[in-house]
């Protein structure tokens, strides 16, 4: 089977670490998805917002001595600033997105797998079922053919019965009879 990176279209530039390289991986991709999940919450908004009121407040406000960046240029130290936050930011969020993306796919594969557990274990239940209603059936129609057979018996038992004693009736009523000669 083909490797399921391939199968999206990514290649990776070097093989996956094994041994202590992967634990290091894991532990920067756990701390790429903590940033991207941070970077996605309302507190980090404000917090940002708030980052930057202050920054322009302190620059525009504060005594000519004490800023740092000028309101006059722009805010270019600020803009600077966001301008490398969000050029970490995207590739931290794609590569935490990149990690859910795998486990997505893992946890696909697994849903398909059960699935088809699922399934096969579905249709052998079926196939059991039909085999126990083909023996139920078998059994119910043995029961029947013994019942018919039992009403027979015991009504040809009553007619040799019968037939007996009507022999024997005739028998006496011979033996009763006095003979001619």
């Amino acid at each position: 089977m083909s490797r399921p990176d391939a199968v999206r279209g990514r290649t990776p530039l070097l093989a996956p670490a094994t041994g202590a390289g992967a634990k290091g991986n894991d532990r920067f991709g756990r701390a790429t998805e903590w940033v991207a999940r941070a970077m996605g919450t309302p507190t980090f908004l404000i917090a940002l917002s708030l980052f930057v009121i202050v920054w322009m407040v302190w620059n525009s406000v504060t005594p000519e001595g004490w800023r740092f960046d000028s309101a006059d240029l722009g805010f270019t130290a600020l803009t600077l600033a966001l301008s490398l936050q969000a050029s970490y930011a995207a590739p931290l969020i794609l590569l935490a997105q990149n990690r859910q993306d795998d486990r997505d796919r893992v946890q696909i594969e697994q849903d398909r797998q059960r699935a088809e557990r699922n399934l096969a274990d579905t249709e052998y239940l079926a196939r059991e079922i039909v085999a126990l209603r083909l023996a139920l059936a078998e059994v119910q129609e043995r029961t029947v053919t013994r019942d018919v057979l039992r009403d027979e018996l015991k009504a040809l038992l009553a007619a040799l019965d019968e037939r007996d004693a009507e022999r024997a009736d005739d028998q006496e009523d011979d033996l009763s009879r006095p003979k001619e000669s």
